[in-house]
């Protein structure tokens, strides 16, 4: 919004620093975290009225987790209002892929609101039905899709297919062109993405730094991939107008530090499926924007781990009886082994952090 500035930057030379995407990523980001630790108390206090119990815990979860019972839960919220004003704000809303990513954000946050909803007022681990949850989700993520495949169809070379095919890293000239199949493929890897993150979320702070680093690493793809000098030296795929996605995602940090504020042991406030939902959904249409889908699995390598500890778990069982883990997802086997929350979450932490590093590599080994 507050882009339009620029247009004074003739009289009043002061506006000219509104073209820079740099100068309103960091806007974004100090934005978000101030509306969150503006707000964040109050609206801890109010969704601790209103949801008396808090969040339901497992039964069969850590002991040490029952302690935990009565915290309040939809943090996302928090999250979310920091992320959406301050995009309001500083993004340039003309983008599509600005407006894509937005709308996987809010929709995946009110599914996992609804979610979040049920658990509290039935007091339950159970919420929104699976399937048609995954439903819901894969239909925005498709529209999503679909918006961000043609503007790159329509913005690249005549003739070129780059806008529906899967670039591949460590590979310059290589990619396979999907067609419309794409529309399926980025959906997938958006639902994929928010569900990672969602099954992440079981630790006090556990879920919210790895997204930040996601993030962090993501704005520095999406800034050099939507800049052709910079695209043309490191040898990866131009997509013209993802540099503004950049600032979505200092928006996603500045939120995530100010959430951590209050998520930090002992939480005060659990995001629920509210945040963590939106959160991966947001990260899974960067990738898709960016064209770095298969980096993304190696950034968020974290979030691929949780998610196949359940897959390897539930699938295992049935075939067996048996089981892999102590516990799913695999910060639970950790803990059910004896690592107390912090050294779980700390050490995960600091795998996110060498996973990001890695994944950047990717930019310039080609």
């Amino acid at each position: 919004m507050l882009i339009w500035l620029v247009e004074l930057s003739d009289n009043f030379q002061f506006f000219n620093l509104f073209r820079y995407i740099t100068f309103r990523t960091g806007a974004a980001l100090l934005t978000s975290a101030l509306v969150v630790f503006l707000f964040g108390p109050t609206m801890i206090a109010s969704l601790r009225v209103r949801q008396g119990k808090g969040q339901p815990i497992r039964a069969d979860g850590p002991q040490t987790h029952f302690k935990k019972a009565g915290t309040p839960t939809m943090g996302g919220l928090m999250i979310l209002a920091g992320i959406v004003v301050s995009s309001l704000l500083w993004a340039d809303l003309s983008s599509v892929y600005v407006v894509s990513t937005l709308l996987v954000t809010l929709g995946f946050g009110a599914i996992g609101f609804y979610d979040d909803y049920l658990k509290v007022t039935k007091q339950t681990d159970k919420g929104f039905s699976g399937k048609a949850r995954l439903g819901i989700e894969f239909v925005i993520a498709g529209i999503a899709v679909y918006f961000m495949m043609t503007t790159a169809l329509s913005s690249g070379p005549q003739g070129s297919t780059f806008g529906s095919s899967i670039a591949f890293p460590f590979l310059k000239d290589f990619s396979i062109d999907l067609g419309l199949f794409f529309i399926v493929f980025g959906g997938f890897v958006i639902v994929s993405a928010g569900n990672a993150v969602n099954l992440t979320d079981g630790l006090d702070g556990l879920a919210i730094v790895p997204v930040m680093i996601a993030a962090a690493s993501f704005g520095i793809i999406a800034y050099l991939t939507g800049n052709a000098v910079f695209s043309n030296y490191l040898q990866i795929n131009f997509v013209p107008g993802t540099g503004e996605l950049a600032v979505v995602l200092g928006a996603v940090i500045g939120a995530g530090l100010g959430f951590l504020w209050f998520n930090a042991p002992p939480a005060a406030i659990f995001m629920g499926d509210t945040g963590s939902l939106a959160l991966g959904g947001l990260i899974g249409s960067v990738a898709v924007a960016t064209k770095h889908e298969i980096v993304m699995a190696i950034i968020g390598g974290l979030f691929v781990a949780e998610t196949l500890s359940v897959i390897i778990q539930v699938g295992y069982f049935k075939l067996t009886g048996k089981r892999v883990f102590l516990m799913a997802p695999i910060h639970h086997h950790f803990e059910k082994l004896g690592w107390t929350e912090s050294q779980v979450v700390i050490r995960f932490w600091i795998i996110a952090v060498g996973l990001a590093m890695l994944g950047l590599s990717t930019l310039k080994l080609r």
